[in-house]
């Protein structure tokens, strides 16, 4: 199939480029969850979340006459979400760290030390380990785990060595796992 005939939300955004100030509202409620968690994972701040949400919005339905179905609305519009994380998190400016794995301070990298099973995972302590991270760690945990990126396009998308990339999903990924183990089971 395919992504022409694909996008469920094809009537609505037909509606939307007519002009229908309902079919705004109902393209808005079916994508603002899921795109607010995708700020919300990038920023790790409630309020520049819903700031960020807000414009990649605004800028989407200024720009949704270019829409031409070449993708699903819902990439479409991730993609600007993305972007408009990427750019506020570039004016942070941000330092990378590129240090090689066994250097990052009381992190064993020997995978047979942990039991997987034994970590019993919540949504919730996910999550705040997850926001425990450094920023740049976190970014590209998020970016690589959640949002489907290779590191290729991560370090394209925010000008870092592809090695950069490796390095700071190695290195969260274990910090994530560190965290887990070191939480009271729930």
């Amino acid at each position: 199939m395919n992504q022409e005939s694909s996008d469920i939300h094809r009537q609505v955004v037909e509606a939307c480029k007519a002009g229908d100030r309902k079919a705004y509202n109902e393209l808005y409620n079916s994508y603002a969850k899921a795109m607010y968690n995708i700020c919300y994972r990038m920023m790790n701040n409630a309020e520049e979340a819903k700031d960020l949400l807000q414009e990649s919005f605004v800028d989407a339905f200024r720009r949704i006459e270019s829409f031409r179905f070449e993708s699903t609305f819902g990439a479409w519009l991730k993609k600007i979400v993305l972007n408009k994380c990427i750019n506020a998190l570039e004016k942070r400016k941000i330092v990378w760290a590129d240090e090689e794995i066994s250097e990052v301070h009381g992190i064993t990298t020997d995978e047979d030390t942990i039991d997987e099973d034994e970590l019993r995972l919540s949504v919730e302590r996910v999550k705040k380990a997850m926001n425990s991270l450094p920023e740049g760690a976190r970014i590209i945990f998020s970016l690589y785990l959640l949002e489907g990126y290779d590191h290729t396009e991560i370090s394209e998308i925010l000008h870092i060595s592809e090695s950069t990339s490796k390095t700071q999903f190695m290195r969260a990924r274990l910090m994530v796992k560190e965290m887990l183990l070191s939480m009271p089971a729930q």
